[in-house]
């Protein structure tokens, strides 16, 4: 169990944005939750102040060995006015083994979850209950020992910030056009892909870029040994509904086990719709989109929910899908999830948490 928390509450409270203008990670609440670590005492500290600038030493091992992992979680208000969270025991274990694989210290999961429900309590009239709104919780850890050597630091901070939030996508629930990356790769097998480490999103900017400058909203992306099969779509998992089979990339080391994808996965059970987890060559997949049998596809994150994809870009050629219209599967998806999010669609899976 996490020690009591300190609370110090800001003198100077924020003025609540209007919820028709929120966008997505641009505006944050008055607080946020800090903890540290430090070797032979372990974690401490608990607290929740006022948001604020982080003073950190410029020899912080964080800057230059690069050992920093996160989570993205949301909080959601019901139309009863209550506040819960989705799967946050998912979030907490992906965590777990992000810290794992970069050398940090573990956080416990229940810690984990008392964290991020005192913050979102503290800081609750933050939380907008208009359609497509939310409160996207950000916990992070970080290495905070002043010193040069590669080694784990003896030093770290775990914090979380909160930002009320639109859409991730300005197009909203629209289907949008992705390119196929064939020269930059994002992770490969027995690396950092299946963990939220931080240089895995740096490593992806260039090709984000590239895909925009092209018209695509989002990145492609091929394994990273033979460049030929699918893995993720920028920073989500992907689905293709191929005739009446759906397919989705197998975890194979280097992809994110979302914490979407598990409930879009469960959805797909439950509703008898065949789905095969495995490797996809992206052959495959435009030849299918070629001869008209891939007639849907679309991503699947915590920040967008679901993101229908119109259109692939690959080798100077845009395939369209679905007559670049949202289908069938999409649209259910986002509406029964968020709907469960809101309390709007009743919770029979047991993914919903009350804060």
């Amino acid at each position: 169990m996490m020690p009591n928390v300190r609370i110090e509450l800001t003198g100077t409270p924020g003025n609540k944005p209007d919820a028709k203008k929120l966008g997505f990670g641009q505006i944050f609440t008055d607080h946020m939750f800090l903890m540290d670590y430090t070797a032979g005492q372990g974690w401490h500290d608990p607290r929740i102040v006022p948001y604020a600038p982080l003073t950190l030493d410029p020899a912080s091992m964080v800057f230059h060995y690069g050992q920093a992992v996160f989570e993205g979680m949301k909080a959601y208000r019901r139309e009863d006015g209550q506040v819960q969270l989705f799967l946050p025991g998912r979030n907490a274990e992906r965590l777990r083994r992000s810290l794992e694989r970069m050398s940090m210290p573990l956080l416990d999961n229940d810690v984990f979850i008392e964290a991020v429900k005192a913050l979102v309590r503290v800081d609750e009239e933050w939380i907008p209950g208009e359609e497509g709104t939310s409160l996207y919780i950000r916990p992070f850890v970080i290495a905070t020992e002043a010193s040069f050597g590669v080694r784990p630091s003896s030093r770290y901070l775990f914090a979380i910030v909160l930002s009320p939030v639109g859409a991730y996508f300005e197009e909203g629930l629209k289907p949008v056009d992705i390119q196929v990356e064939a020269h930059d790769v994002r992770a490969v097998r027995g690396g950092t892909g299946s963990i939220k480490a931080a240089a895995n999103y740096a490593g992806s900017l260039k090709a984000q870029a590239a895909a925009r400058e092209s018209g695509c909203s989002q990145v492609l992306w091929l394994d990273a040994l033979e460049r030929k099969y699918v893995e993720e779509v920028g920073s989500m998992n992907v689905f293709f509904r191929i005739g009446e089979q759906v397919y989705t990339p197998a975890l194979n080391g280097s992809i994110l086990e979302g914490v979407t994808r598990g409930a879009v996965l469960e959805l797909l059970e439950d509703w008898d719709v065949p789905c095969t987890a495995r490797q996809l060559p992206i052959d495959e997949l435009i030849q299918a989109a070629s001869d008209g049998t891939l007639t849907e596809a679309f991503g699947t994150g915590t920040a967008a929910v679901i993101s229908p994809i119109g259109g692939i870009r690959w080798n100077g050629q845009l395939y369209k899908i679905n007559g670049g219209q949202v289908g069938e599967l999409s649209g259910k998806f986002y509406d029964t999830i968020t709907g469960i999010q809101r309390g709007i669609v009743r919770d029979v899976y047991g993914w919903t948490d009350r804060v």
